[in-house]
């Protein structure tokens, strides 16, 4: 990609409307655009980072099982009115419309009726179990205040998985294997370090549920956190009860505000019970499948990398979900010999399956540097009068400043040593 073809440019400032750090980096960075209060638009460079997001959580749920479909966002009012959930008392943030032949339809702001009602038709014997299955699905959810940019919108992708079991035992043991999944995600996306799985209210299907909370002065919850052990309590359980349960003290726990980036939660029989979701075991008699739910917002994901990681001078994007893993940076000023080695390096590296956003436009060396900072990509090469005559580049990493002079085949043997 030629920069001098994208059709996004940086700008100096974001919308004045716009308070959080993740929307304005983004937007000025060109990859987002917002449409209205709690809408974003993904431009090339933002659809990018939010795919490679998708695609390492896509590998993590394949590995463990999960099995990928994807799922209506018009919702059937009948399968909801099962549960009790079709009221706007029991769910306030429906969006719900009409249709021009009559009747109701919703916009679905979760899954966990259509796909229970769904599994009516593939789950009737022990020998159907167990079953995890998952989707990259838009969601709606009419918040009546939207905001902290990409973090908390009206519209939005979730993945979101459903286990179905046969014991209480059967699902806990996937549970853990799904929860050691989703650290593996917030590994690969760079949140790693700061990411802390939190014993949370479990609502009226368990006593715990377990979110993913990134620490972040950004965040809107509150966690005490356990360093040594690597979790935390949220705030809504901070009890002394719950911390003897768990065998914590409260002078070991840290307050911190924090994001969370993903949860998970046991359902229990809640939904195969009131959509009638059975299966004959090995004696021939109905039980009620025992479910799950596992969910990540890869936008929501995105715009924490962009909270946390991103510096006075933009954003800092980790490797494996980086836009490009190169920017190339030609200083030509009409020298032809030094725009024909930038073309050769990008050739080469290309070739070399490495993906490079090439700038090649007519503009000043500052105002290239400055845009390479904002939009973050991890390695920026600087083609130029004086590294062509030295043969080698200049090598500038974004998360660390470190700056190396590197050959060609020194910089192509990095990535695919």
């Amino acid at each position: 990609m030629r920069q001098s073809q994208l059709f996004t440019k940086t700008r100096k400032d974001a919308p004045k409307d716009e308070v959080s750090k993740n929307a304005q980096l983004l937007i000025r960075a060109g990859y987002i655009h917002k449409e209205m209060a709690g809408v974003y638009a993904f431009l090339p460079l933002g659809l990018r980072v939010f795919n490679n997001i998708v695609a390492i959580i896509r590998q993590e749920m394949n590995a463990i099982g999960g099995q990928e479909l994807s799922m209506t966002a018009l919702q059937d009012p009948n399968v909801w009115k099962a549960t009790g959930r079709w009221s706007d008392e029991a769910i306030d943030v429906w969006f719900k419309t009409n249709l021009k032949s009559g009747g109701e339809l919703g916009l679905g702001t979760t899954h966990e009726e259509p796909i229970t009602a769904l599994m009516t038709e593939y789950i009737s014997s022990y020998k159907n179990l167990p079953s995890a299955v998952y989707q990259f699905q838009t969601k709606f959810r009419n918040e009546l205040r939207a905001k902290s940019g990409i973090m908390r919108t009206r519209e939005f992708v979730m993945k979101d998985m459903y286990s179905f079991s046969r014991s209480e035992e059967e699902f806990r043991k996937f549970y853990e294997v799904a929860a050691a999944a989703y650290t593996k995600v917030f590994a690969r996306v760079g949140l790693g370090d700061a990411t802390y799985r939190t014993f949370a209210s479990g609502g009226s299907f368990s006593k715990f549920s377990d979110e993913f909370q990134t620490v972040s002065d950004a965040g809107e919850d509150t966690i005490y956190v356990h360093e040594g052990k690597k979790i935390a309590v949220n705030k809504e359980v901070y009890t002394d009860d719950i911390l003897a349960e768990l065998g914590l003290k409260k002078e070991e726990l840290v307050e911190k505000k924090a994001i969370e980036v993903g949860n998970i939660f046991p359902l229990a029989t809640r939904f195969s019970e009131a959509l009638k979701l059975t299966y004959k075991d090995e004696t021939g008699k109905d039980q009620l499948v025992i479910m799950g739910c596992y969910g990540i917002g890869p936008a929501r994901v995105m715009g924490t990398v962009a909270e946390l990681l991103s510096d006075d001078k933009g954003l800092v994007w980790p490797a494996e979900i980086a836009p490009y893993a190169v920017h190339l940076i030609e200083l030509s000023n009409g020298n032809k010999d030094v725009a024909n080695e930038a073309g050769e390096i990008y050739k080469e590296l290309t070739s070399a399956g490495i993906e490079v956003l090439w700038d090649d436009r007519e503009a000043r060396a500052g105002e290239k540097f400055a845009d390479s900072d904002l939009l973050g990509i991890p390695l920026r090469i600087v083609v130029s009068e004086k590294t062509l005559a030295e043969g080698k580049f200049e090598c500038v990493y974004r998360a660390s400043g470190k700056t190396e002079h590197k050959s060609l085949p020194e910089i192509t043997e990095n990535f695919t040593s």
